[in-house]
């Protein structure tokens, strides 16, 4: 390694100080945070709440103090269809049922994990993975699949909120004190010999404690209920004996089972029109694998706008951490300029991006317009989960340029990918648990 010689540093100090540049962006930077600084008031005048494709949707939701987008912006996909089929002007499902059955299946899941990898030293980089991710709110649309096709969906008013499901942090803290307990009493156990049935027991009783705790934190999830609701018209109606998955069988249909994950990953390590799956990367054990399609950008994005086009909005996943102005409601590449203020090479490809860990999916939103130029889109309406207080009543918008070096994932439906859909029957190829195409949403 070559080290800092004095005479670098002067050279440096000297051209510090000769650059009125450089003393403009200390008086600037002394009293105010960099991204207000480069603040670019004109890319926000241009980032206007008019789409010449939009989509009339319910009001927001607010995930509050907990990670759950993934599940808010997912549910947010099926309420849609379910208020309009009912003329409801107002409707939520629960996320917190979701969540319930969504934190206890990964309670099992990290502990089926931990016996699959007993043997490897808890310093192996796989191991060592599953440990630091433990379990928390982030999730993806295929996990979200997996706990609907297998405990169903209820509307909010029948399991709301309560103090934890909305503010998870503490919750979360010591369940996952615990799970690491588990981890090494089993996985011990495993090492000094003991029989199947031994270790299966003390799972089921470690589970036990896991569903006790997670019923004081939500309450008990319902078995049955009745579906209560009002409609435009001012008639109420009263819907008796479901269950979750009756419930789920009449208004969700088979939309999971035509739903295709796709992604936008210009990575050499990930051919278009393949299909990935991520290793350890689950919630429901014995579900099905998460499974991404591999799209080109152009494809990626005629597959969101035809679904847009079919009045249907659109799950996706972005990185919401990047040129966003959280209280104007815009995310925009063009909204600071930081090159400018810092005097750094800032330009990064999505490519880089994703191999050096700059950018990766970590927020789910819905995509409810698209403003069309000619065909080609040049900013998108997006529907968040962070309540009414920010953006237009808590719809936001990002520019295209954003879109394209920031939006990693989507959910359509197989007849919008058209003559790609043939490609999402391949099998998977199987990537590493770190991959980035792996990141959660929260």
């Amino acid at each position: 390694m070559n080290p800092i010689t004095k005479a670098q540093v002067d050279t440096w100090s000297d051209s510090y100080q000769r650059s009125e540049t450089r003393q403009l962006a200390t008086l600037a930077l002394s009293k105010t945070g960099v991204n207000t600084a480069a603040y670019a008031p004109g890319a926000g005048f241009a980032l206007r709440q008019k789409f010449s494709l939009e989509i009339e949707t319910l009001p927001v939701t607010n995930q509050k103090h907990s990670g759950r987008c993934w599940l808010f912006a997912a549910t947010n996909v099926l309420r849609e269809r379910i208020a309009k089929r009912l003329n409801l002007e107002q409707f939520e499902l629960s996320q917190s049922y979701l969540a319930f059955w969504d934190k206890f299946e990964r309670c099992n899941f990290f502990l089926e994990s931990m016996l699959e990898t007993a043997a490897l030293p808890t310093d192996d980089r796989t191991v060592s993975f599953i440990l630091q991710t433990g379990v928390h709110d982030g999730g993806q649309w295929d996990m979200f699949a997996n706990i609907v096709r297998k405990y169903g969906v209820v509307p909010k008013d029948v399991y709301d909120e309560t103090f934890q499901s909305s503010d998870t942090h503490e919750m979360n803290a010591v369940m996952n004190r615990n799970l690491k307990i588990c981890a090494a009493k089993l996985r011990k156990m495993a090492a000094a010999g003991a029989g199947e049935a031994e270790i299966r027991a003390e799972k089921e009783r470690m589970l036990g404690a896991l569903y006790a705790f997670l019923c004081s934190c939500y309450t008990e999830p319902p078995k049955t209920f009745d579906f209560e609701y009002t409609d435009k018209d001012k008639h109420y109606h009263i819907e008796k004996g479901y269950t979750p998955l009756s419930f789920c069988e009449k208004y969700v249909g088979d939309l999971l089972e035509k739903t295709v994950s796709i992604i936008h990953a210009p990575t050499a390590d990930k051919p278009w029109n393949k299909t990935y799956t991520i290793r350890f990367l689950g919630n429901v054990a014995g579900g099905r694998p998460v499974k991404h399609l591999n799209l080109e950008l152009k494809d990626f994005k005629d597959a969101i706008i035809r679904q847009l086009k079919a009045g249907k909005v659109v799950w996706f996943g972005s990185d919401v951490g990047k040129f966003g102005d959280r209280e104007a409601g815009f995310w925009d590449d063009q909204l600071f300029h930081l090159e400018l203020l810092t005097g750094l090479d800032l330009a990064i490809s999505k490519e880089d991006s994703l191999n050096y860990g700059y950018a990766a999916m970590d927020h789910a939103m819905v995509i409810t317009g698209v403003n069309l130029d000619n065909g080609i889109p040049t900013r998108w309406k997006i529907e968040n989960s962070w309540g009414d207080e920010k953006g237009s009543k808590g719809y936001y918008i990002c520019s295209d340029s954003w879109f394209n070096d920031y939006v990693f994932q989507a959910a359509v439906e197989r007849e919008f990918l058209g003559d790609l859909a043939v490609f999402a029957d391949q099998d998977p190829i199987e990537l590493a648990p770190w991959d980035p195409m792996g990141t959660l949403a929260e």
